[in-house]
């Protein structure tokens, strides 16, 4: 299959093939340098998401890539895009405030909380204490019928601590090469090693 890929390498030699193997981690290397430069910029784990469900049609559809922020500062308003992950869960969530409350420091955000009240002193559930101003919010998918309440695993509203980031733009349908590549192994390491190939060359 890679027979003639084979033959060029042969013929160009050792020395050609070690420059094009430093100029392929040269190239990792610096998408791994920018991938964290844009984690420290947005104060955000995953500052691009591809949406992978139908629930916040039609603003947001299914393969959209999401650009994701979670500034220190960054207040949340109804009406917001949110990236949300409840501890415990495997995916986040792409959906949109409805209902949001601020909190004044002097109160304790964890009385708010059902799950926070039943499991108290076991580390888990609501992760506010006395920490500065903080905001309660509930979100619902513009699609579905009913708010996520439901999906918060005992949790009565979202915290701040639960938000991965606030979408503040998208490519729409570019992210269905993700999940392509993420639903089909195969095609993963095809078009992984194409791309290798394609710097080696």
């Amino acid at each position: 299959m890679f027979a003639d890929e084979f033959k060029v390498f042969k013929r160009l030699g050792l020395r050609h093939l070690l420059l094009q193997v430093l100029s392929l981690v040269s190239s990792l290397t610096l998408a791994l340098m920018l991938w964290h430069g844009l984690m420290i910029a947005t104060n955000c784990e995953s500052p691009v998401v591809v949406v992978l469900s139908e629930s916040m049609e039609p603003a947001i559809s299914r393969g959209d890539l999401l650009f994701l922020s979670n500034l220190a500062s960054e207040r949340y308003k109804t009406g917001d895009i949110v990236v949300y992950k409840i501890p415990g869960a495997d995916t986040p969530i792409v959906h949109r405030v409805i209902e949001r409350h601020d909190v004044p420091s002097t109160v304790d955000i964890r009385q708010y909380t059902k799950f926070a009240k039943v499991s108290k002193g076991t580390g888990r559930g609501s992760s506010s204490k006395l920490c500065g101003p903080s905001q309660l919010l509930l979100t619902k998918g513009d699609n579905n019928p009913v708010d996520d309440t439901e999906l918060y695993r005992g949790l009565e509203w979202l915290e701040k601590g639960h938000i991965v980031g606030k979408v503040n733009g998208f490519l729409p349908y570019v992210g269905y090469v993700s999940i392509a590549m993420n639903g089909s192994s195969g095609l993963k390491y095809a078009v992984l090693g194409g791309l290798c190939l394609m710097v080696l060359l």
